[in-house]
């Protein structure tokens, strides 16, 4: 017998929640339920949806990501294509992606875009708990806006994503903002960054003496816990801000008082990516252990001309989807929906073709109906009935049949009473099954 094949390790299969698995990962109905709240969420603040390539120039990301950020230099699947020498890498990150898309088809020559989109990203790094190898993003991007309107939009749209999940701001999720400023305010805090780090050398580790020639603004990132008070006394950006990165800043928070959201200014807040100037944010909890991001995002009024393009203000931010899906499941926070309304329990062969076209019609006025296939008792068809989830059993029996109509048995409750409809006229009693 041929050995079992398996999935390449820190990529994972998203299955039904009836299959059980060894590691605790999302199941597909969870993912579903997510994939909606997240669309009718975009629909409601008018961001539109598109799709860019999984597979990308990598020249893409090294001059957008950052040559000296982790991803590009540890973490990015990278080859060069065999029948042109062309240096290709699958996605670390979708924003680039999109940037490059809207440079590429002058996608903003008549105004601003408000755009969303859904898919596969992948690292090469350690899987652990809420980060793997292949993962999924949401990201969004205002594109052409420059103002803190935006930024606080976008801030206020990821609460209203929180509260559609059932998530608590403040006891699942909170908020932590600060400001990059503009370039020359972060090159000056840089400056100020190696000088105070050379004079404190023998306190960094492998890695900060690495950044310290590099990208010392990453040293404050640091988890080395050994690191933490030198990181803490550091200089601090906020410092260096001048009147108008000040003033985006107190826009922002404006904002975010006004609308009641509570947030934290955190100097410490750098984000991961290179392409980020003034507004940075972040979303994080407690209850994934070290992985406490759940969102991150910020504005990136560069990008576009790093990659070719006009210059051009954007913000956005992006979502780990299988991390955020785990903290729902760590909360107990189950996902409605996913079961059928209905089961079907057919008694007869011969009474086939009537059940399923009364199924047909019940399907059609929205009433979600799981049949039996491949015959069985009328016991085994209810035990499978009852393991479905389904609210009610449809029972086409002989008899039922034979009068025009179909037995309708609770699942549920035990004490409501069985009934019988009409299959003559399903549209009428059908809203009785859907589930509310």
């Amino acid at each position: 017998m041929a050995d079992k094949l398996l999935a390449v390790k820190g990529m994972n299969d998203i299955l039904p929640g009836s299959v059980p698995r060894k590691e605790k990962l999302p199941d597909a109905a969870l993912w579903r339920w997510f994939e909606d709240t997240v669309q009718s969420l975009m629909r409601r603040h008018g961001y539109q949806y598109l799709l860019t390539p999984i597979v990308e120039p990598t020249s893409l990301f090294v001059r957008g990501i950052g040559e000296a950020t982790d991803i590009v230099e540890k973490e990015m699947y990278s080859w060069t294509d065999a029948m042109n020498g062309d240096a290709l890498t699958l996605r670390p990150e979708i924003t680039a992606g999109i940037v490059r898309a809207m440079v590429e088809h002058n996608a903003l020559y008549n105004g601003p875009l408000r755009v969303w989109s859904i898919g596969p990203v992948f690292r090469h790094e350690k899987p652990q708990k809420g980060r793997y190898r292949q993962f999924h993003q949401l990201d969004v991007e205002a594109l052409g806006l420059p103002g803190p309107d935006v930024d606080a939009e976008l801030i206020l749209m990821v609460r209203r994503l929180w509260l559609d999940l059932g998530l608590v701001i403040g006891e699942h999720v909170r908020l932590e903002l600060n400001s990059l400023g503009q370039p020359a305010e972060r090159g000056a805090h840089r400056a100020a960054l190696v000088t105070y780090f050379e004079q404190h050398v023998g306190q960094l580790d492998e890695d900060s003496k690495r950044r310290l020639t590099t990208n010392p603004l990453r040293i404050l990132d640091s988890k080395n816990p050994a690191m933490q008070a030198l990181v803490e006394a550091a200089p601090k950006l906020m410092e260096h801000l001048g009147p108008e990165s000040r003033a985006h800043l107190a826009a922002v928070c404006a904002v975010l008082d006004a609308a009641g959201l509570p947030y934290r200014i955190s100097p410490r807040l750098v984000r991961g990516l290179d392409y980020y100037n003034l507004t940075v944010f972040e979303w994080v909890t407690d209850h994934l252990g070290s992985q406490g991001t759940v969102c991150g995002g910020g504005r990136y009024d560069g990008l576009f001309e790093q990659l070719g393009g006009k210059p051009t203000p954007a913000i956005g931010f992006g979502l780990g989807i299988e991390r955020l899906l785990l903290l729902l499941q760590e909360l107990g926070i189950p996902a409605p929906g996913g079961n059928p309304d209905a089961y079907a329990v057919i008694g007869e062969p011969q009474g086939l073709p009537a059940a399923l076209v009364a199924i047909d019609a019940l399907r059609a006025a929205g009433v979600a109906v799981q049949t039996h296939a491949g015959g069985g008792s009328i016991k085994s068809q209810f035990k499978r009935a009852d393991a479905s989830g389904a609210r009610f059993a449809l029972v086409f029996g002989a008899e039922e049949l034979a009068r025009g109509e179909v037995a309708i048995k609770s699942l549920r409750d035990a004490a409501a009473p069985q009934s019988s409809r009409r299959l003559d006229a399903v549209a009428s009693w059908a809203p009785e099954l859907r589930t509310a």
